[in-house]
């Protein structure tokens, strides 16, 4: 069944926060929100790097101009268009004039979530793109957003269309909630073993200039077979398809979005493409870590993979997989220094270069024998999150066409 098709501006109000200047930030209070913390917010991800208002600056804009409150959908602009957040019960925030866009007041005959939804749909994607601005940084203006035309069905069929959904997501979010604790224990564990060196035996074991006896502290390219990706030309198109049709192809990107283990990414490499670059394909198990740009992503791979030029692939074996992703995980990156004016970096050679910590195998043995279960656990419920999420994606334009009824 096809929908009769409104304006969006016709059902609710789209507007902007207003002006927050750079000296209303404080150290810490009401958080206050860009496109980068809205889209941490739409992958349940914590804050990275949270900025404040007071809770008075908060209070003022409240009163006089209203804040968003629950069933209020914000949606990034500027930059990277189309991600929509629907504000929850327990929010309390304001944000970015210009980065986001507020839709808000909705009418009775429009359900904010089924909105959401729709937005996430391949149509409402492929609407958005088709209305933006701008060449260099493209970006969604609220005249053109109020303009977009949807389709409509009846009320009663928007809470349908959006509870089959919703039952989707809240599985997905409670998987990413039992993950997150999952890496917690992982890291708790690790910590106190290698860091507080709290370890089975740690009573009687001798140690030696900070070290317990028996363990060896040197170059990682001492312990590992360390390679770098590489990108083939971007201006020849050809080698770059459809990760489904090629051979994946990993960005840093696609490391913030995975969390341990990277099951897909945007874009693959054409076998022709690994072939006349000599791109490195990279076995499963291998933990990879970012160096340029973001330093200090780490994601371990579950097929044959390939990467850009700014990882560097750690191979292992599989009994040494874990302490190796969680030792890159917490190591603290800044003491490797910078190689760029211009933006955080390292480069290859400090990488094979950086120090590395090799336990005693007995030791070894003995914490993969813990750790594993754990790790094995965050394989299964990310795992789960990818078939739920594809499975969600299927549905959802059937439910919006009508081609599968509520």
């Amino acid at each position: 069944m096809k929908w009769k098709k409104e304006k969006i501006g016709d059902y609710c109000d789209i507007t902007s926060s207003k002006r927050v200047f750079f000296s209303d930030y404080v150290d810490s209070g009401i958080p206050f929100f860009r496109s980068k913390e809205i889209i941490e917010k739409s992958e349940s991800k914590d804050i990275s790097e949270p900025l404040y208002i007071s809770k008075q600056k908060y209070l003022e804009i409240k009163q006089k101009y209203g804040v968003p409150r629950c069933g209020d959908m914000l949606l990034t602009s500027v930059g990277t268009i189309g991600i929509p957040y629907l504000v929850k019960s327990e929010d309390v925030f304001y944000f970015k004039d210009g980065n986001l866009t507020w839709f808000k007041d909705f009418s009775k005959d429009l359900l904010s979530k089924y909105l959401f939804y729709w937005i996430r749909s391949k149509e409402g994607q492929g609407v958005l793109n088709n209305s933006t601005i701008g060449s260099s940084q493209k970006a969604l203006t609220i005249a053109a957003l109020k303009k977009i035309e949807i389709p409509l069905p009846p009320i009663r069929i928007q809470y349908g269309i959006s509870s089959v959904l919703s039952f989707y997501d809240s599985l997905i979010e409670n998987n990413q909630k039992q993950i997150k604790l999952l890496e917690e224990a992982a890291q708790r564990l690790y910590k106190e073993w290698f860091v507080d060196l709290r370890f089975p035996g740690h009573e009687t074991t001798t140690i030696i200039d900070g070290m317990p006896k028996g363990w060896i502290k040197d170059r990682a390219d001492l312990f590992f077979d360390i390679t770098i990706g590489k990108t083939p030309p971007r201006a020849e198109s050809q080698w770059f398809v459809n990760n489904k049709n090629g051979i994946q192809w990993v960005s840093i990107s696609d490391m913030g979005k995975s969390g341990a283990y990277i099951f897909e990414t945007a874009e693959g490499l054409t076998t022709e493409a690994v072939e006349k670059y000599n791109v490195k394909i990279i076995p499963v198990d291998t933990v990879l870590v970012s160096f340029k740009l973001t330093v200090g992503r780490v994601s371990i791979t579950t097929e044959n993979m390939c990467t850009n030029e700014a990882i560097a692939h750690f191979r292992v074996d599989k009994e040494l997989r874990d302490y190796t992703y969680l030792y890159l995980k917490s190591f603290e990156y800044d003491n490797l220094g910078n190689t760029s004016a211009i933006s955080k970096a390292v480069n290859s050679k400090i990488i094979k270069a950086m120090p590395f910590i090799m336990p005693d195998k007995s030791t070894l043995i003995n914490f993969e024998r813990l750790i594993s279960p754990i790790m094995n656990e965050i394989y299964n419920k990310s795992l789960q999150i990818k078939q739920l999420t594809e499975a969600r994606d299927r549905l959802l334009p059937k439910l919006m066409s009508g081609e599968i009824e509520v």
